[in-house]
């Protein structure tokens, strides 16, 4: 297998795109359906995008589809470099282009997150120890062990929620976000939110370092109404 020797201390989330079809249950047997969406030879670096269906058991009734991209350090140049390895299944313009506007945002939230927080993500089945090790984190780079970027996603989501709909995520239908930068657990998230539409673009940052981590999009199922757009201008804030 062409990475069967790499390093996954190496292994950095890119980006995530998420689908939802069906309000997701609490509890039920789901199936999970996993193929290669893209793959990227870069030089220096391989792109790897995953691309998981998610079905229930019994009906077979698809409840929504994820598309990670994993940037693989150190395993890239197994192509021609004057005609490098690219192969994706997705259209391209399906992921709009992100530009964080210079206005004031529509809203912002600010959530923090605990010293813990990435042991307590660890249990949704993510077991990297770069998230864990403190040995491990610093061999890949990092000051200690770092939060899992789909946390840090889970975050910037739950604010666009809470902020314009009502709290039901529901009201959600896709979910973008590209990792700019690394969060460490006990940091403080600002999400700032720019309403256009159905569309609320965001940008995450880690308060004490004053750095963006996360940009991307929430697309909403419906316009924002502009009585909800007009309150979101306060700023809000939580802990989980």
């Amino acid at each position: 297998f062409l990475f069967s020797s790499f390093d996954a201390s190496l292994l950095l989330h890119g980006q995530q795109y998420i689908e939802i079809y069906k309000p997701i249950p609490s509890c039920a047997s789901v199936v999970n359906k996993v193929k290669v969406a893209g793959l990227h030879d870069k030089g220096k670096a391989t792109i790897l995008e995953i691309e998981t269906t998610t079905s229930l058991k019994d009906s077979g009734e698809v409840l929504c589809m994820n598309r990670s991209t994993i940037f693989l350090r150190g395993a890239g140049g197994f192509s021609d470099s004057s005609r490098p390895y690219s192969y994706t299944t997705y259209p391209a313009n399906q992921i709009s282009r992100i530009s964080i506007p210079n206005s004031a945002p529509s809203a912002v939230y600010e959530d923090q997150t605990q010293q813990s927080q990435a042991l307590l993500y660890r249990l949704s089945g993510d077991y990297n120890p770069l998230h864990s090790d403190p040995m491990v984190a610093q061999v890949a780079g990092f000051a200690r062990p770092i939060l899992h970027g789909l946390c840090t996603l889970g975050f910037a989501a739950r604010a666009v929620i809470k902020s314009f709909c009502n709290g039901d995520p529901a009201a959600v239908q896709n979910i973008f976000g590209r990792f700019l930068l690394h969060v460490y657990p006990g940091e403080t998230l600002v999400t700032e939110m720019w309403v256009d539409g159905q569309r609320v673009q965001y940008q995450t940052k880690a308060k004490e370092r004053d750095r963006a981590v996360l940009s991307g999009y929430v697309l909403l199922k419906q316009h924002i109404p502009s009585s909800l757009s007009s309150e979101g201008e306060n700023e809000g804030g939580g802990q989980l």
